[in-house]
């Protein structure tokens, strides 16, 4: 069994290209929800003899304690009122999500947080409410909710906590996003991290994938118990001992080696070989992630798990906890993320499933922002605005003229001092890049006050645009040309490395042998492996 996965595993690193099957299973790019034009699409599929045939219209079964929604490709129960996923069926797989944990351990929405001074507390957030928003052939649209008072405080976090679950017609997958709700009344809290959690069947899912040089055969659960590992300096490093596939003995395992940049953590998931079904996370947009798009969060990790992350303190400590102060009114949309699911025919290549999901993540991005979801807290793109301009860059010891910021990062984010926008884990943010004449376009942007933000590879130092800039609904703004001046005491003498917010050019030294995870061997991110010396 083992061989054969590691040979799958290695035609997936082998890859070459961006190539996809036509099965009719894997569903792919479909569209995710571009409105009432968009029905009759997503009301036919095309069988594996290339006939047209309609989706099945979406139905909702309401039982004494779950609730189910099944659009004939994939089917999700839910616990009623808790609103936890306890169930997904997909390709004639009863459930995707691990049996053999309870029903309150296989998906949900979690946060750890703190009253201010208190200790912490780890939540999974369990609805007391349950409704159904939206019923009919195209779509079913679900709440669960969690409504606070001050009988539950110390208990709960001070927060009204609407969760929404969607299945669409015609989707390989569900939607999921929430509305967390704070009152001026209430009092204070710390969060340190909020996010969706999904837990796999360890007895499918081991083949995890987050990029296209970042795959692997994973660790089982199994080996991270005491004898089968040794511990190194916090809980999540071990050094394999006993694993069940014996090539990993030796090796490293951590599931921070696994992080990514918000920027670049738009999907990630794991591959089941047999049958072969995959299993993906995906983030059409980081309007809704905090701390801006070079923040490190969680993907997947042994288990099999799969992380949406929204906020953490993850790599920053307290400059990161979200911090809601008594008196302090706070109304925030998580999300909504996908859950993408796909599946190829025996014989088939299973590195379509990862191709699959990419391009599946891309129709995701550019349908933002999506249509479909009922609350009128998630703005829809009418009521959405958009910025335009071109960053220059005035820097007279290298040039007389303006240079173009090609590459620029360029960013709406809460007003605050210049680079607030790395600590700022409240509100929203919407970030873009600068083409190689420095013009920039900010899309789809929430109603609210901004100061625009910037930085510019090879170039020291935070821009910021002093005037508020106040979007609203339906604005096109064109800011025209703005000048970046660096700081600067005089010209430059030499110079270590290239200010691009990475350490890409800098020499890595080989990892102490005993400290090796083979995931980063010949791996341009080596820098991952630094962490694992003696010192741990």
């Amino acid at each position: 069994m083992w061989r054969r996965l590691q040979s799958l595993a290695g035609s997936l690193r082998d890859l070459g290209g961006c190539t996809r099957h036509n099965s009719v299973a894997a569903f792919t790019c479909q569209n995710p929800g571009g409105g009432d034009s968009d029905n009759s699409q997503r009301a036919l599929r095309v069988d594996k003899g290339g006939r047209t045939m309609p989706f099945q219209a979406v139905r909702l079964y309401i039982q004494d304690h779950h609730v189910v929604m099944d659009n004939g490709t994939v089917q999700v129960t839910l616990s009623k009122p808790a609103g936890l996923v306890t169930g997904i069926r997909y390709d004639g797989i009863d459930n995707l999500l691990e049996v053999l944990n309870r029903e309150t351990n296989r998906g949900y929405w979690d946060l750890h947080w703190n009253p201010p001074g208190g200790k912490g507390i780890f939540d999974v957030i369990s609805g007391t409410s349950f409704r159904v928003v939206v019923e009919n052939d195209e779509q079913v649209e679900l709440s669960f909710t969690r409504m606070w008072d001050s009988l539950l405080e110390g208990k709960y976090i001070p927060l009204n906590i609407d969760k929404r679950f969607i299945l669409l017609r015609g989707s390989s997958g569900f939607y999921s996003y929430a509305i967390y709700k704070h009152l001026q009344e209430w009092p204070g809290f710390d969060i340190g991290e909020t996010r969706i959690t999904f837990k796999l069947r360890k007895d499918m899912f081991q083949y995890m994938a987050i990029a296209d040089n970042r795959q692997r055969l994973m660790p089982l659960p199994d080996d991270l118990l005491p004898g089968r590992c040794q511990t190194l300096a916090y809980p999540e490093a071990v050094i394999l001992v006993n694993p069940e596939l014996p090539e990993l003995t030796g090796e490293v395992d951590d599931k921070y080696q696994y992080s990514c940049e918000n920027k670049d953590n738009q999907v990630h998931g794991w591959i089941c070989f047999k049958p072969l079904v995959g299993f993906w996370q995906i983030t059409p947009s980081d309007e809704f992630r905090t701390a801006g798009p070079l923040k490190q969060n969680l993907t997947s990790h042994v288990g099999p798990t799969t992380l949406a992350m929204f906020h953490s303190s993850h790599y920053a400590g307290k400059d990161l906890v979200l911090s809601i102060s008594p008196g302090e009114p706070w109304k925030k949309v998580f999300g909504p993320v996908f859950i993408y699911l796909n599946s190829a025919s025996n014989g088939e290549d299973a590195s379509f499933l990862w191709e699959d999901a990419k391009m599946q993540m891309m129709a995701e991005v550019q349908s933002w922002p999506y249509s479909f979801p009922v609350s009128e807290d998630f703005q829809k793109s009418e009521e959405r605005g958009n910025v335009c301009g071109r960053l220059l860059v005035k820097d007279r010891n290298i040039s007389d003229d303006y240079i173009l910021a090609s590459g620029a990062y360029v960013g709406l984010a809460p007003p605050g001092d210049v680079g607030s926008w790395q600590t700022e884990c409240k509100d929203y943010q919407f970030w873009t890049r600068a083409d190689e004449n420095g013009c920039f376009s900010i899309k789809s942007i929430c109603t609210g006050d901004y100061n625009l933000y910037a930085w510019v590879p090879g170039f020291l130092g935070d821009y910021r645009f002093d005037a508020i800039v106040n979007i609203i609904s339906g604005c096109d703004m064109d800011m025209g040309d703005l000048v970046y001046e660096p700081p600067r005491d005089g010209p430059t003498l030499w110079e270590i490395g290239i200010p691009d917010r990475s350490a890409a050019e800098f020499y890595i030294p080989d990892p102490d042998p005993k400290f090796m995870n083979n995931l980063y061997a010949n791996h341009p991110d080596r820098l991952a492996l630094l962490g694992l010396t003696a010192q741990l």
